[in-house]
């Protein structure tokens, strides 16, 4: 894919010399013609006979529009006529626009109009780009034409970007199936609307300085696409690049913090109460092993370890210094942390940006920066790594041990994490607040996460990103061997911006966060309990080979609500070949049903259950189960619980290592039922069909993301 990048900067330099940031219709011609971007045929006219001229050498009808560059809003203006089929039509339309022009701004300079090829046929569909304040340049495609703003129908991704993204677009709106031609309609071309979107992402990924690019209507035949309006913005100032820190500089630092050899707490107390003190005890019941150094001018020590007047007194090298003083105190504190050579700084003081001063914390952030520490927080309830048994926060400590790590942007959730990670019995590697994200962010932590041992799945609540582009690129490489789930917060608070164009207009914060970490391959979550129970199941269930699910159930009810969990879920149920329909149908009674779901009925024994889970463990074309048990007293719930955890066990030694799920509903002896079977990986959930589909979605999501899946 060539493009013509001196024409384009020559456009962009004109237009930038005459102080303007918004392109004229010709000028945006010039452009797609550069990259390739096919418009109908034009040209420009400064008199009616040209007009007429020109609109017999391109061929009629054609399409009349006012060109000033201070006028750009052209339909309010009068300045847009559409199929003019003769010659005294378009003689007489350029007068009409002209006269229009003039009234609508008798300032305006007039460049002339634009006469263009008449385009009406095929669908009509919105191209663009807009510059995002998280993610930078991104490139949308929907519905287009009038009712674009109306149905909202768009999709978003990072540009720039590939082939594959740009045709994963087309397949993203909910009109998908309009573009592939219904009721007899011709189809859209596929590969000439995902190359159009592929042009205007490298477009504007070559130019920052493009603010926004608008085609709408683009119209898509089946021979290919044109785009028969084009608007181009450019932004008042070229935006710079973002400095991001390598991968090595990340590690080096964050293997520091999450493996300290000393920790020093400036603001260690003796009263019980103060953070200072929490954060103490913490490190020394936790069972930290290194040095623990308590900062206090006022105590020859704290809690039985000798306390220095300052950081600088310390007579060995300091990892990590923990804050817990107030902010007004901070800066030289932290002054002295970095003449000492501290790594990293745990800020768990408030006061900063999140109450108004941001001027506090930049001052922080330059300190940390001129001295190349990283900074946690500030606004913070600590971190916890449990692995090192550093427990170097505020919050009640824990013993459990495991391979999730969470982190959270506010300190309640954080509190949620720890009483569901205690109550659960969820194995944590790290539980990390992250605050007011004035330094070390996401990213930052999913780069030390992707490489440690510990962790196998991460779980992340955020209510913004810092550095979206960082944040993807991290996700991408970490999502291939590790589950990362996300709660973005504030999904409904922002709504669309206001912007002049239908893209801009289309922005929406959470449609663009929506897409876009679909793009880096994570889980959203839609709630904090799903996140919690994501990050709780993932772990434990293997990964499936393919897209073929089962459903066994004791009860028809709950085979319908599992089915319509699954769609709801985007899993595909499986449909059952002839012989394995007839193995199923030599387990289940007469008045049973096979297909998918398989009702084995509630009347049947232990036996009926073993033998359908096993078969369909077995059979290599099933790649995950979905049971459901309603409690009778013929199969009790604990019978059910250690028949399904025994069969998969076995099976699993066998190498039939697939993911099974378990809705059980019964009175409260179910409860325990889950926990066994839970205890045995076999994610199990009491009185619901729709959290055990949801999690097992959640998996399937994450292995489609990593490539995982057979197809």
């Amino acid at each position: 894919m060539t493009h013509d990048q001196a024409a384009v900067r020559e456009v962009l330099e004109k237009a930038r010399v005459e102080g303007r940031t918004a392109l004229t219709a010709p000028e945006g011609k010039r452009i797609c013609d550069a990259y390739g971007i096919t418009t109908p045929g034009e040209g420009l006219a400064t008199s009616a006979d040209e007009a007429v001229s020109v609109a017999e050498e391109i061929g009629l009808p054609v399409v009349l529009k006012i060109v000033s560059p201070d006028i750009l809003h052209k339909t309010e203006a009068g300045g847009v006529l559409v199929g003019l089929r003769d010659a005294e039509a378009v003689r007489a339309g350029y007068d009409q626009i002209m006269a229009a022009a003039r009234a609508y701004n008798p300032e305006a300079g007039i460049d002339g109009i634009q006469v263009q090829a008449m385009v009406g046929a095929g669908h009509e569909v919105i191209i663009g780009a807009v510059t995002d304040d998280t993610f930078g340049k991104i490139v949308a495609f929907g519905l287009g034409g009038v009712l674009v703003e109306v149905l909202k129908d768009v999709t978003f991704r990072l540009a720039p970007l590939s082939g594959d993204d740009a045709l994963g677009m087309l397949d993203d709106i909910k009109a998908a199936e309009v573009l592939r031609g219904v009721r007899g309609a011709e189809p859209a071309n596929r590969e000439a609307l995902a190359d159009m979107i592929e042009r205007v992402g490298a477009l504007v990924g070559d130019f920052p300085e493009i603010a926004e690019v608008d085609l709408n209507p683009v119209f898509a035949t089946a021979h290919g696409a044109t785009a028969a309006d084009v608007r181009i913005l450019l932004a008042d100032e070229i935006p710079q690049e973002r400095t991001r820190l390598s991968r090595e500089e990340i590690l080096a630092s964050m293997n520091r913090i999450f493996k300290p050899r000393a920790v020093a707490v400036i603001g260690a107390s003796e009263e019980t109460g103060k953070i200072g003190n929490s954060v103490m005890r913490n490190l020394i019941n936790g069972g930290y092993r290194g040095h623990i150094y308590p900062i206090n001018p006022k105590s020859p020590e704290v809690l039985g370890l000798p306390a220095y007047r300052s950081i600088a007194d310390v007579p060995g090298e300091v990892d990590v210094a923990v804050f817990a003083i107030p902010a007004k105190f901070v800066p030289s504190a932290l002054e002295e942390a970095g003449r000492k050579g501290v790594a990293g700084a745990i800020m768990i003081p408030s006061g900063f940006a999140e109450t108004g001063n941001v001027e506090g914390q930049n001052e922080i952030v330059e300190i940390a920066r001129k001295h190349g520490m990283r900074m946690l927080g500030p606004n913070i309830y600590g971190y916890y790594y449990t692995p090192e048994n550093l427990c170097a926060t505020f919050c009640t400590p824990y013993d459990v041990k495991g391979g999730v790590a969470l982190t959270s942007q506010s300190g309640g959730i954080g509190m949620a994490i720890l009483g569901f990670s205690r109550s659960s019995g969820m194995g944590v590697s790290a539980i990390v607040g992250v605050g007011n994200k004035a330094d070390v962010d996401e990213d930052d932590l999913l780069t030390f996460f992707e490489q440690d041992d510990n962790t196998n799945c991460v779980a992340m609540h955020l209510e913004d990103l810092k550095d979206g582009r960082g944040f993807v690129e991290a996700a991408q490489r970490i999502i291939r061997k590790k589950p990362v789930i996300v709660l973005k917060a504030g999904r409904t608070a922002m709504g669309a911006r206001a912007a002049g164009s239908h893209t801009g207009a289309l922005a929406g914060d959470d449609k663009v966060y929506d897409d876009i970490l679909r793009q880096a391959g994570v889980v959203r979550a839609p709630g904090l309990n799903d996140m919690l129970e994501y990050a709780r199941s993932l772990p434990l269930m293997p990964t499936p080979e393919g897209e073929n699910v089962v459903i066994i159930t004791g009860a028809g009810g709950s085979g319908v609500l599992l089915s319509d969990a699954c769609v709801d879920n985007g899993l595909s149920l499986m449909e059952i070949p002839p012989d394995l329909d007839e193995a199923f149908r030599a387990y289940i009674p007469p008045f049973g049903a096979a297909g998918n779901p398989i009702d084995i009925t509630g009347g049947e024994p232990p036996s009926t259950y073993e033998n359908t889970i096993r078969l369909g463990l077995a059979d290599p074309r099933v790649h995950a189960l979905v049971i459901g048990y309603w409690h009778t007293i013929v199969t009790p719930p604990m019978v059910f619980a250690e028949l399904v955890a025994r069969v998969v066990a076995e099976e699993r030694a066998k190498g039939n290592n697939k993911p099974v799920v378990a809705s059980l509903a019964g009175d409260t002896e179910v409860e325990e039922a889950c926990d066994h079977l839970f205890a045995n990986g076999v994610i199990a959930y009491p009185y619901t069909t729709e959290k055990p589909v949801a999690v097992l979605g959640a998996k399937y999501r994450w292995a489609r993301a990593a490539g995982l899946l057979r197809g």
